[in-house]
């Protein structure tokens, strides 16, 4: 009974609170992959330039894997 009331008081994920936030993930999954084009489109010959961008990039990569993205080759 306990376990129960725990589970109804936690935040529930947001796909589950509102169906209609499909077109909000789907705007951010699009600027994501445009970000990480730009990044790997980018070339530089400094080393702490690229360093950051391969960060900037890692992160990009773990914010569309939370979103379901796959690498499309």
């Amino acid at each position: 009974m306990e376990e129960q009331q725990t589970q109804a008081s936690a935040p529930k994920p947001a796909s589950e609170e509102n169906p209609a936030g499909a077109p909000e993930r789907t705007r951010l999954r699009q600027a994501l992959e445009l970000q990480r084009e730009r990044i790997l489109s980018e070339r530089t010959s400094s080393p702490h330039r690229r360093s950051a961008l391969t960060y900037a990039l890692a992160d990009i990569e773990e914010k569309l894997a939370e979103l379901g993205w796959t690498v499309h080759l």
